[in-house]
């Protein structure tokens, strides 16, 4: 097994890509309120700026910043995971996943990049945007409802962001 070193920055601003162990699946869009409910408890407990998300059927893409006294964005990132498994059906589970107590429902990790400058924050909120159009679901990225692009429609939703 692989052993990552991942950059610890206090205050980092980091972009994400979670993705579903079912590639083609629809479950992060069908079960979008119990995303919003996982993100919701853990910016309660742990906070971070949303700076940018898309949320796509089987995988989400995020821009977000940390306190400025915290580095810790992998217990953030597995909290929401769990929250958000915990309220599903196990997804097909191999042993790897019943030795992790995990639900089968994840990829097991996630991509990050941390943001370099202005130029690179710019084009990574053009990425999470873009995306729905880039896979076909949208013609326009304003069209994709599951998107930080419709910040001032987000109704009931922690004022940090999307979520």
């Amino acid at each position: 097994m692989s052993h990552y070193i991942r950059p610890k920055i206090p205050g980092a601003t980091i972009f994400f890509t979670l993705t579903l162990a079912e590639r083609g699946s629809d479950l992060l869009v069908r079960n979008i309120d119990l995303l919003r409910e996982a993100f919701h408890r853990t910016l309660l407990e742990r906070p971070f700026f949303v700076d940018a998300i898309v949320i796509l059927p089987d995988h989400l893409h995020a821009l977000i910043t940390l306190p400025a006294t915290d580095s810790d964005y992998a217990t953030r990132w597995r909290t929401i995971k769990t929250r958000f498994s915990r309220a599903l059906p196990c997804g097909p589970l191999r042993e790897s996943h019943l030795a992790r107590n995990e639900r089968g429902i994840w990829q097991r990790r996630f991509w990050e990049h941390h943001i370099r400058g202005e130029d690179d924050f710019c084009a990574h909120v053009a990425y999470c945007w873009n995306n729905p159009v880039k896979h076909g679901f949208v013609a326009k990225a304003a069209d994709w409802p599951f998107s930080s692009i419709h910040r001032d429609l987000a109704q009931g939703l922690v004022t940090s962001g999307w979520a």
